[in-house]
Formats: C-alpha cells, sequence, structure tokens
C-alpha cells in the first residue's frame, strides 16, 4: 500500500490550517497528500440562496483545498476524495491507510483552550494510526525559530515509561529526523507519598528506564540530538510548558480492549497546548 498523508477538509478555515500542514508534512516525507471530505449527503436544495450557501460551501469545500494547496506546493502530489456518510466513521476508515491523518482544531476559547469538536476527538480516540491536531491560525513560519528559513523548534515527545512503546518512539525521532530538529523526551513522575522499599533512589530509576527505552533509537538515528528530561510533577502541566517553544508535540495513546478513550493526560495535552500534537496509538 502506498503511504500518504491524509487531512481532513470540511469547509472551515481551521481545516484549510491543517490542510496546509499536512501539506507540508507530506513534503518533509516526500508523500502524497490525500485531502478527504466525509459528510452526509446535503438535503435538496431550496429556493432560498441564504439557506443554500453553507450546504454549497461545504459541497466545494475539497476542490478549493486542492486548488488552493496545488497553488501553494507545486510539487505535491495532491488527491482529493469524497465519502459520503457521517465524518467519524468515514476518518477513521480514512485514517486505516494513511502514515497520519489530520485534523483541525478551532482555536482558542476564553479559557485558553482548544475548541476541539466532536469529530475530531471522537476520530483521535479511535484511529489505528497517528492522528495529528493542527489549531486554527497555525503558520509554517510557528515551527522555525525566526523564519521558515531558520531551524525547526525541537519536537517534543511526553513518554510515559510504564509503557514505552516503539510506535510512539519511532514516530517522534522519524519527526525529528524530516524536520532535522533535536529531540526533548520529557519523562515527569510524581514523588510517592510512602518510600519505595528498593535501595534504589527513585530518580536514578526513573533516569536509567529512561536511557535504557532511548538507547536502541539512538543507533537507528544517531543523526538527532536528543535531550533527556526527567520532572517531578504533573505530565499535562509540564507538557504545555515545553509546547511553548515545540514545533510538534508528541504523545501515546493506549489502545483498550473493548473501547475508544482518551486518557486524562491526552484530554489535557489536546486542549491546551500551543503547537500541532500528534496522537499515536499504541497496544
Amino acid at each position: 500500500m502506498e503511504r500518504h498523508i491524509t487531512a481532513g477538509i470540511d469547509g472551515s478555515s481551521e481545516s484549510l490550517d491543517a490542510a496546509d500542514w499536512a501539506a507540508w508534512e507530506a513534503l518533509r516525507r516526500g508523500l502524497p497528500l490525500h485531502l478527504v471530505h466525509a459528510a452526509d449527503e446535503p438535503a435538496s436544495r431550496t429556493r432560498l440562496p441564504e439557506l443554500d450557501a453553507p450546504a454549497e460551501r461545504e459541497r466545494t469545500a475539497l476542490d478549493h483545498a486542492a486548488m488552493r494547496l496545488s497553488y501553494g506546493h507545486p510539487t505535491l502530489t495532491i488527491r482529493p476524495s469524497r465519502i459520503s456518510g457521517p465524518p467519524v466513521p468515514a476518518l477513521l476508515a480514512a485514517a486505516d491507510s494513511a502514515e497520519t491523518l489530520v485534523l483541525g482544531s478551532r482555536g482558542y476559547t476564553t479559557f485558553a483552550a482548544f475548541m476541539v469538536g466532536s469529530v475530531a476527538l471522537g476520530v483521535t480516540a479511535g484511529a489505528s494510526r497517528p492522528v495529528v491536531l493542527v489549531r486554527a491560525g497555525e503558520r509554517p513560519e510557528d515551527e522555525h525559530e525566526d523564519t521558515t528559513a531558520g531551524p525547526y523548534r525541537p519536537v517534543v515527545l511526553g513518554l510515559d515509561l510504564d509503557h514505552p512503546c516503539d510506535e510512539v518512539l519511532e514516530y517522534a525521532f522519524y519527526a525529528a529526523t524530516v524536520r532535522r530538529a533535536p529531540l526533548h523526551v520529557l519523562h515527569t513522575w510524581m514523588v510517592p507519598l510512602v518510600p519505595s522499599a528498593s535501595a534504589d533512589d527513585p530518580e536514578e530509576e526513573k533516569a536509567r528506564a529512561l536511557t535504557a527505552a532511548l538507547a536502541p533509537w539512538h543507533h537507528t538515528f544517531p543523526e538527532i540530538q536528543v535531550r533527556e528530561q526527567l520532572i517531578h510533577g504533573r505530565a499535562g502541566h509540564h507538557l504545555l510548558m515545553a509546547s511553548t517553544n515545540a514545533s510538534l508535540m508528541v504523545i501515546g495513546r493506549s489502545i483498550a480492549p473493548g473501547g475508544e478513550h482518551l486518557g486524562i493526560t491526552t484530554r489535557s495535552v489536546i486542549h491546551h497546548v500551543l503547537c500541532p500534537v500528534a496522537v499515536v496509538p499504541h497496544a
């Protein structure tokens, strides 16, 4: 099966920003871009233009997005497709064959959080492949230290040492590789209320576990500059702080038997981080 990046299009400005991010990611990875517009069949037209206008914008959203991206990225292979049906199952099916599925958020609320819609949440919770959520207003230059000609900001990986899964580590290391960016690996932990029976210092144990988890990937990606960091405290808060200078945040999502869900930390990250966030499913 051909590798590709997929972006979901719904005619909104946030989905266009996400599609633009997806186009740059496809170019970074040397892959084609698939644009998918998934929606229920619209109702028949009325004779009132003010009522027909939203449906008309939705019908033409895919074509407009493909034309806009073709103009901005003339060397990129773009393949648009329409899928009839409810958006969540349609996008989940599209994600199955994609290297990454990219969706948009709706920007900030008055509480300085992302308005991640039910479709994006449902797809992120159930996708079998990585899903990247891109905030409204995200610009290509936001990933760089200064301008688009400058170096990329670091890729940040929030690593759970209880589940240091290969899928999450590989995604983060490869994302740093295609950006020629450093990789900041962050593990947060809470100090236990009851001292461990182990004679070893808990922080030293964590440091050894972190080094051991990353060792194989240092050999696979020797060119990547990796910064390891252990921090006491809650993961959501420290990942939010790390996102202020990141080009991409990468976190894992455990695939729970018999259900699709997002954990507390994952929900906190996707609602509050200040950069695009990749949610990578793992067993």
